[in-house]
């Protein structure tokens, strides 16, 4: 009888969980310029022009787009949201100066607010990837605040924003209907994560990288264009996202997201679903899957092994699985189970895939199961070809493991 030889290539990959430095991920006020304070004894006034209404209803535009998600305005007290749907309108009209209503000032808001609500326009409104700012002019009567002016920032003309607009919305339509409108929220999730991942490289050097443009337009992007491009279609599909931002373990700025499915929340983080990203050299795996699932509907208690939330809207605790990546395919163990885990292989079989992966519920079953397959070599007793050369990578952090064949 001939002996069987086993050839094992354990190839264990550090992972790396880092977000985007600090040149990556802009503060969404990255140009803020307060105008010198004008003390005044009554408010400046527009000159009416009788045209004025006429023109305005013959040629306003505006670049918002219905449908999304308001959870940073939802978040916000009544008075700032009289500022929120202000400023909104400004940003999404391309607007010269405006003036702030004067209601919020009486109810105890100024000046330093107006970052705040600044920033939840744009959580709210990926679809507005021209602004890069405002300046604000304040006007005082004594130490009391009497008015506010705003006006945004932009690095387009109207007529650019314009002409970029259509082109995103030509693209994400496509995208929109090869992913199906009647598919299942966690289903539509999914496509969007994988979609994402599949069109864009991970590029620090991308053009409009902090916004949806570098995504749809470019192919090329860092954490908060992924952010918001997965943002900006799951709002097109019904499906609630927000944007979160915050830090990594290491201290670097993130950009990541929040969405709702069948009622429940959960953290969604494609930039970390591309798995070539999170390789320390960068370099593709013979055989390893593209993506990695790891941050595809997760809980609190997961995003916060690697991720630190900050930002001005408070994000809700996650806590629910059914909705979980792994949870959902029948990759999620509690225990060590063989029928399990052949029923995962013989289904990757059927799909012409090499690789797998799979989560565990805690410590002890991680544990258990890398010392069987990995220790053991008990991997082999899945693979029905002797000679196959297998490839391991560990997420001790988020307590995954994943095996590929790199050569049969």
């Amino acid at each position: 009888m001939r002996e069987m030889k086993k050839i094992f290539a354990g190839i264990l990959m550090t992972v790396l969980l880092t977000g985007c430095s600090s040149q990556e991920i802009l503060s969404e006020v990255p140009q803020t310029i307060v105008l010198p304070e004008e003390q005044i004894d009554s408010l400046p006034m527009q000159e009416e022009d009788p045209t004025s209404a006429e023109t305005e209803n013959t040629e306003s535009f505006s670049l918002l787009e219905e449908g999304g998600s308001r959870f940073a305005y939802e978040s916000l007290e009544a008075p700032e949201q009289i500022w929120y749907l202000e400023i909104e309108q400004a940003l999404g009209e391309m607007e010269g100066t405006v003036k702030l209503s004067t209601d919020p000032l009486e109810q105890g808001l100024d000046e330093q607010d107006i970052d705040k609500i600044f920033q939840c326009v744009m959580i709210d409104h990926p679809e507005i990837f021209y602004a890069t700012g405002y300046t604000y002019t304040k006007y005082s009567r004594g130490e009391k605040t009497v008015g506010i002016d705003f006006a945004g920032s932009y690095e387009l003309t109207e007529e650019e924003a314009i002409v970029r607009a259509e082109q995103i919305r030509k693209i994400t339509a496509d995208w929109i209907r090869g992913i199906g409108e009647d598919k299942s929220e966690y289903e539509k999730v999914k496509a969007v994560y994988e979609q994402i991942i599949f069109a864009t490289d991970y590029d620090l050097n991308a053009p409009d990288n902090q916004n949806i443009c570098s995504v749809f337009l470019e192919g090329a992007s860092v954490c908060q264009g992924y952010a918001k491009a997965t943002q900006y279609l799951l709002n097109h599909l019904g499906v609630m996202c927000t944007l979160v931002q915050g830090t990594v373990d290491t201290g670097e700025a993130h950009a990541w997201n929040l969405v709702r499915v069948d009622g429940d929340y959960y953290y969604v983080d494609t930039t970390w679903g591309d798995a070539s990203y999170r390789m320390e050299d960068g370099s593709e795996q013979e055989g390893l899957s593209e993506i990695n699932y790891d941050y595809l509907c997760v809980t609190t208690e997961d995003i916060l092994r690697t991720h630190r939330i900050e930002g001005v809207v408070a994000m809700p605790e996650c806590t629910a699985m059914e909705a979980n990546y792994y949870v959902r395919e029948g990759n999620y163990f509690t225990e060590y189970n063989r029928e399990q885990l052949q029923r995962i292989f013989d289904a990757a079989r059927e799909m012409g895939r090499t690789d797998i992966t799979l989560k565990c519920a805690d410590e002890t079953c991680y544990r258990e199961i890398c010392r069987v397959l990995i220790d053991e070599q008990e991997i082999f007793s899945y693979i029905p070809d002797s000679n196959s050369t297998i490839s391991y990578a560990q997420n001790g952090k988020q307590l995954s493991l994943t095996f590929w064949v790199t050569n049969e």
